[in-house]
């Protein structure tokens, strides 16, 4: 980790608060009355009942969806045995998973205590708190001796991470690479490096499911595993210990089908490798370095199929595609544990979800290229929205099949439409677009009309550090690297950032000049101010690059009226030729919500056809994220309750939007509550066509836009995106004063996407 990195994982966890985690109340106190009924005296009554029957605490409690992260430090990622308290960062980053991914509450628990006793009594004496306990870097052997303890003691789900989350995900990875290279289970030769508790666990549960022991060979630091070796072997290790002449790894390599690698960098060499099996599967899982890389393999074997830890190689094993969605589905039935059956349903659902035909939505997710199942694609990736909807209900079932679930579900399929929320939660959203990026050839080319600000130049060394895009800026270059400098960048100029100097002796610069005449002088500008302007606002230079081709994309503005960059753009880049009017659109996320809303910057006053475009302009800017659009046209009226000029537009407007896409799921007009809450529109009316809340909201003016849109970013605490243009045959967005660094990172995304 060099300096800098490490200074920004530093800020990251400081600023704007210390820590990852919050509590937020999920009941109004706005109120004596609230305030008696959260607390005395009406505390009572769901004391008293949960007194009665111990199984109402999920129904009068947050206990049915709370997880407990525990761990002791004694073996943390790569870090060892840190302690608890060093650990609780590790920790905290874990409780953010369980919410971001399946909207699981959690506390993180540090428990100072390496002796096995007093931890499972500390860990067991809380099981009144939770739902669930996910166990964390606890090192081996006492992990297993831990989690046999508490499962024995605890009547809900103990589950060690480490172990079964790793073997889950292994063993799904090799499900589906046994299928492409034709080969069963009961028939493969399994070498392992590493006999820890996250390899015995994958070896444990990939014989569960029909390898053979006899066909087992471990290997650790120590060498092969064989009987003998060590009169005080682990139980679980001594069960694959096995009667040989053989003591490295290089001696049993030979006609393996199966090397599972949880070890160290390097440890696998090519040589080994070219003397296994026909059609071997690799699964280097060292982090962060595997221990043989995929274009090492590549070169000694075109047949074989490899997995690794990293993101940045095909079929990454990751455990956040299943630890989420796991615990998911035991709380949802409030299982008793996390049984063998419910490990084995996980492994078949996450292995069958990589082989299912790619929808549109799943298609914006893999950022616009579909999945293919193949040697390079065994396992989804952790943003895959089906996750969820394919395992949690798999282990529920599991879990109510297996006799362990004491809240079974009488209805599944109201229980998947209910697990849809969890789908493309905010953290997500983006996901998509850098995905589609990070895929591209080469690197897109984009200006910043605004080379001298601090938030630009932020943003430019994210897009940099990151390999996302080619970035260049309009601006003094003396000005820009003492700026650099001063912000203590490591930006360098002309080697990371291209920089346009206004100077009527660059010959490329001075290649705008007559396209930009041609356009402008028919519009009251006459050559000599058309020169002036396109030396003298920046503006008018990043567009024009972008129209001309010099540059993919570019973002203009971030200082002044928005509005007045906007006047130069609506002369150079040319509208769609389906459309009449530019619009924009602004993505507002929060915690458990995005939504998007139209249009907060132009058009004071649209017109129903306006409302109709923007509409349908803006539910195509949706679906790119890979989010169904729901649209609710929105009023201070709600079906029909008044008829004035403005709900009568935004009447006119549904009817336009519906006859040019009758498939779009919209409602109006309506108020904002009845939109953002199915009960509430429920009680007006009983045949809406729009499900859920809507995603997206249309304003009937420019008043009601931009209000809503900065309380909701005061009051709400959201996150905005944007604005988005709309109706642009160029990926060119105007920045706003309020844009901070991240969202600048945000829009450049969308908009090379765009240009793709």
């Amino acid at each position: 980790m060099d300096q800098k990195f490490k200074q920004e994982a530093l800020d990251y966890h400081q600023y704007p608060k210390p820590g990852k985690l919050t509590i937020t109340p999920t009941k109004r106190m706005a109120t004596q009355r609230d305030l008696s009924l959260a607390y005395s005296p009406g505390v009572a009554a769901p004391c008293l009942e949960i007194q009665r029957d111990p199984s109402l605490a999920s129904k009068y409690t947050a206990r049915g969806n709370l997880v407990a992260v525990i761990s002791n430090g004694t073996a943390v990622l790569g870090l060892g045995n840190i302690g608890p308290l060093a650990g609780k960062p590790v920790m905290e980053g874990k409780a953010v998973l369980f919410k971001k991914f399946a909207g699981i509450d959690v506390f993180d628990i540090e428990v100072d205590a390496t002796d096995p006793d007093h931890f499972c009594n500390v860990v067991a004496a809380l099981e009144p708190t939770f739902g669930g306990i996910n166990l964390e870097d606890i090192k081996a052997p006492e992990c297993f001796e831990i989690e046999k303890n508490l499962q024995s003691r605890m009547n809900i789900p103990v589950f060690h991470d480490d172990q079964h989350g790793t073997a889950i995900v292994v063993t799904a990875a090799l499900v589906n690479a046994l299928r492409i290279q034709n080969k069963k289970l009961e028939d493969v030769k399994l070498v392992t490096s590493g006999a820890g508790a996250a390899a015995m666990a994958c070896v444990d549960l990939m014989v569960g499911m029909g390898v053979k022991v006899e066909n087992v060979t471990l290997t650790d630091i120590d060498g092969v595993v064989w009987k003998g070796r060590d009169p005080n072997m682990p139980e679980n290790m001594a069960r694959y210990a096995k009667e040989t002449n053989a003591r490295k790894l290089q001696e049993v390599m030979k006609d393996a089908d199966i090397f599972l690698g949880l070890s160290a960098a390097g440890v696998l060499k090519a040589e080994y490798v070219e003397h296994m099996a026909e059609k071997p599967i690799i699964l280097a899982l060292a982090n962060p370095e595997p221990e043989i890389t995929p274009d090492e393999v590549k070169k000694v074997r075109s047949d074989a199929i490899i997995a690794t830890g990293r993101s940045d190689y095909p079929n990454q094993v990751n455990n956040v595609l299943c630890f989420p969605f796991i615990f998911r589905g035991a709380l949802d039935v409030g299982a008793k544990e996390i049984n063998l059956e419910m490990q084995h349903a996980a492994v078949y659902a996450l292995a069958k979800l990589a082989t299912l035909e790619a929808n549109e939505a799943v298609i914006a997710a893999y950022g616009g290229a579909a999945p293919s199942f193949g040697s390079e694609y065994i396992l989804p990736k952790p943003f895959d929205p089906r996750l969820i909807l394919e395992i949690a209900p798999a282990v529920a079932k599991a879990a109510m099949d297996s006799g362990v679930a004491t809240q079974p579900i009488e209805d599944f399929q109201a229980y998947k439409d209910h697990l849809q929320e969890f789908v493309f939660r905010s953290s997500q959203v983006m996901q998509p677009v850098f995905e589609a990026v990070r895929r591209q050839p080469e690197l897109k080319k984009i200006v910043f009309s605004e080379g001298e600000n601090d938030r630009v130049l932020r943003a430019i060394q994210t897009l940099v550090n990151d390999n996302l895009a080619k970035p260049y800026v309009i601006g003094n270059k003396e000005r820009i690297q003492a700026k650099i400098k001063s912000l203590g960048l490591s930006l360098k100029v002309d080697e990371h950032v291209g920089v346009f100097e206004p100077n009527r002796d660059d010959p490329l610069l001075k290649s705008l000049e007559e396209p930009y005449k041609n356009l402008v002088q028919r519009q009251g500008i006459p050559p000599s101010l058309a020169y002036e302007q396109l030396y003298r606002r920046k503006s008018v230079m990043a567009a024009m690059l972008l129209r001309e081709g010099h540059v993919d994309v570019s973002l203009i503005g971030g200082y002044g009226e928005w509005y007045r960059h906007y006047k130069y753009l609506k002369k150079i880049i040319p509208k769609r030729p389906d459309v009449k009017k530019f619009y924009t659109i602004s993505a507002l996320i929060q915690s458990n919500v995005v939504l998007f809303v139209g249009d907060a910057y132009l058009h004071l006053h649209p017109s129903a056809s306006d409302i109709a475009e923007l509409t349908l302009l803006a539910a195509e800017a949706v679906s790119k994220f890979g989010l169904p659009p729901r649209a609710a046209l929105l009023s201070y009226s709600s079906f029909g309750t008044a008829r004035s000029g403005s709900v009568e537009k935004m009447r006119e407007a549904l009817a336009i939007i519906k006859e040019k896409n009758p498939s779009l799921e919209i409602d109006g007009e309506m108020q904002g509550d009845a939109a953002l809450s199915p009960i509430v529109r429920g009680r007006l009316v009983d045949d809406s066509p729009l499900t859920g809340n809507a995603n997206l909201l249309i304003m009937p003016c420019l008043d009601s836009a931009s209000i809503g849109l900065s309380l909701s970013r005061v009051v709400g605490d959201a996150l905005q995106i944007g604005p988005i243009t709309l109706g642009a045959t160029k990926p060119l967005h105007i920045l706003t004063e309020s844009t901070t660094a991240r969202g600048i990172v945000n829009l450049a995304m969308i908009a090379i996407k765009q240009s793709l």
